[in-house]
């Protein structure tokens, strides 16, 4: 095999697992430390570079880093990354101070967003320290967009909620409530220099099946059901209640319907539990408090008796499985009716924009959506630029935040007349961590402790009040261990060959037999002879140059690795290094800076 480029920062992105696994790259490994020492305000500023959010995805991120946390390739379950980010914010101090700073004298430049959500909110926190003139037109009186009217009170406070909202709004929003856009046209007459769609997926899907119109009043589209419960138009729920899919959606809106005084809920699934689009934490929880899931039902009639729902009937389905756990067949087996007083459709959200005239120049696809380039978020007309949900349907608010950050770019670039597509590619620096001969300025003993179990209000207590919060989060005593358990992926073995004397001292002292030193060969090959078998296929191998004694190569399997930096310790002569890599992925303050350098210097 060719020896492995490490000094490229692609190298990383197999190797520093949670960091590119998140879509705004946190720094996990470096707010995990902070929060060891106690720093927990340093924790959250760090958290806040990339994530906008860390009090409100701390509560209700996807955790798209958890499943490629390092920990998990050794035990079942990951380090509590989204939970230790609300522990930097539950504990932080004041960080008014330490916010963007904004310019009194404006760069004339005024930019509108649509929608005070997420990824609106994001753009604005990138760019009004630039000294941009943000706008930001919302529909409903409170901004916070799917985040204050989804995401149910007892999962999210308001309080948090508003206090991080604030943060952005307070640096100089322009920010316009209960003022929806009805015209693209109309906005654009106004003059801003370029326009940022962040409007989301506010559609909930329909079920057209029988019995549909008769039972309206009793037949709920879940995110607009959700949506009223917030704002106070609904304060009730039927005692028999069915929720039809389930998403993380479908799991906000059966647990507000016990809230609400329903006495037996049911989920209603059309597939198995593999098939599942919602996160297993909201199940468990959702499970915790007595919802019934019913996996293989297909919805066929909702039933309607004396002018009113009585329930609805179902197809009762089986599947065939191949090996990969697809569904090859199916096929109905039976049906079933199920009483029901209430029924909340949460099969899905999709965008709409009766808004945006067709003649502007944005193109649109088959489904009307917009089309949208995906690394810079601009439409097909310049100027205009799409985020979060509104730009490829919904995912979920971490995707949202990064969004907003590549939009912000874009919006800047086309500001300066610079082409939107030449963006600053991603930075990797490598930082050695030895402080002496043995010492190494991070925690690198193994924790082999259990994750910690998240403590929640009790059961009997929950449903008092609609916005009691359930996870009681950690304090900062109970957070010393879990903390503990990550391996510092971020910490690297950097292996310098003509200084190796093949001593075998660090092949000695791994403890997971991750290294081998064999002549060099063909891939498959220097898999068979590694002291370790390579389960993991898809990790790549670290391949060294050769080595100066006998020509053979270092091998590391870093999927095995666990960064404990014993290699290093025992090494004689150095060739071993432990050394942080720090990513560095381009906001619009870096593009900022950047094209300011190229601009012509006067003496």
């Amino acid at each position: 095999m060719e020896p492995t480029d490490t000094s490229h920062p692609d190298y990383y992105h197999r190797v520093v697992d949670c960091q590119w696994a998140c879509p705004a790259h946190t720094d996990v490994p470096e707010y995990i430390r902070l929060i060891a020492q106690g720093r927990f305000t340093d924790a959250y500023m760090v958290n806040r570079e990339s994530n906008v959010f860390p009090g409100i995805l701390g509560r209700v991120c996807d955790r798209p880093c958890e499943p490629a946390c390092r920990r998990g390739r050794i035990e079942q379950k990951p380090v509590a990354i989204c939970r230790l980010k609300r522990v930097a914010a539950d504990h932080r101090e004041d960080v008014a101070s330490r916010l963007p700073k904004v310019p009194r004298v404006k760069n004339g430049k005024r930019i509108a967003c649509i929608g005070a959500g997420c990824a609106s909110l994001t753009v604005a926190n990138d760019l009004l320290p630039l000294g941009y003139q943000v706008t930001m037109f919302e529909q409903y009186g409170e901004p916070g967009g799917l985040m204050r009217t989804n995401i149910p009170s007892f999962r999210l406070p308001q309080r948090v909620l508003s206090e991080e909202i604030g943060m952005i709004t307070g640096l100089g929003v322009d920010l316009r409530l209960n003022s929806p856009v009805t015209s693209l046209r109309a906005l654009l007459a106004q003059g801003f220099d370029a326009v940022f769609v962040g409007s989301g997926a506010p559609h909930g899907k329909n079920l057209d099946l029988p019995g549909r119109d008769a039972a309206a009043a009793n037949i709920h589209i879940g995110i607009a059901w959700l949506e009223s419960v917030a704002f106070g138009h609904v304060d009730s729920v039927g005692k028999r209640v069915l929720i039809i899919g389930v998403g993380n959606t479908a799991m906000d809106c059966c647990r507000t319907s016990l809230r609400l005084g329903a006495e037996s809920v049911k989920v209603m699934a059309r597939k198995p539990r593999g098939f599942f689009k919602a996160s297993d934490w909201e199940l468990e929880d959702a499970e915790e408090e007595s919802v019934e899931i019913v996996v293989n039902r297909l919805p066929r009639e909702f039933v309607v008796e004396n002018g009113r729902l009585s329930g609805m009937r179902f197809d009762r389905m089986e599947y065939e499985l191949d090996a990969s756990g697809r569904i090859t067949g199916e096929r109905v087996v039976g049906e079933e009716f199920l009483p029901a007083d209430d029924v909340i459709l949460a099969i899905g959200q999709e965008n709409a924009f009766p808004w945006i005239e067709r003649d502007l120049g944005i193109e649109f696809d088959k489904w009307d959506v917009p089309v949208i380039d995906p690394r810079t978020f601009q439409s097909t007309r310049p100027g205009v630029y799409f985020g979060g949900d509104a730009a490829f349907g919904p995912k979920n608010i971490i995707w949202a935040v990064e969004h907003g950050h590549q939009a912000a770019i874009s919006i800047h670039r086309h500001c300066e007349r610079q082409p939107v597509s030449e963006r600053l590619p991603p930075g990797m620096n490598l930082h050695s961590r030895k402080m002496g001969m043995h010492e190494w300025s991070y925690a690198n003993d193994y924790s082999p402790v259990e994750r910690r179990l998240m403590p929640h209000v009790s059961l009997k207590e929950r449903f008092k009040k609609l916005n009691i919060e359930v996870e009681l989060g950690f304090t900062a005593e109970q957070v010393e261990q879990e903390v503990q358990r990550c391996l510092n992926c971020d910490v690297q073995t950097v292996f310098v060959a003509k200084l190796c004397i093949e001593c075998d001292a660090c092949l000695d002292i791994c403890p997971v037999d991750c290294l081998t030193i064999t002549a060099n060969g063909p891939e498959a090959e220097l898999r068979a002879r590694l002291k370790a078998p390579a389960r993991n296929l898809a990790q790549p191998l670290y391949v060294s140059a050769a080595l100066p004694q006998t020509g053979r190569v270092m091998v590391k399997d870093e999927d095995l690795c666990v960064h404990c930096g014993l290699c290093a310790e025992r090494c004689p002569t150095a060739a071993w290094d432990m050394q942080k890599s720090q990513l560095h992925w381009p906001h619009a303050e870096d593009e900022a800076r950047a094209l300011e350098a190229r601009q012509p210097k006067i003496a």
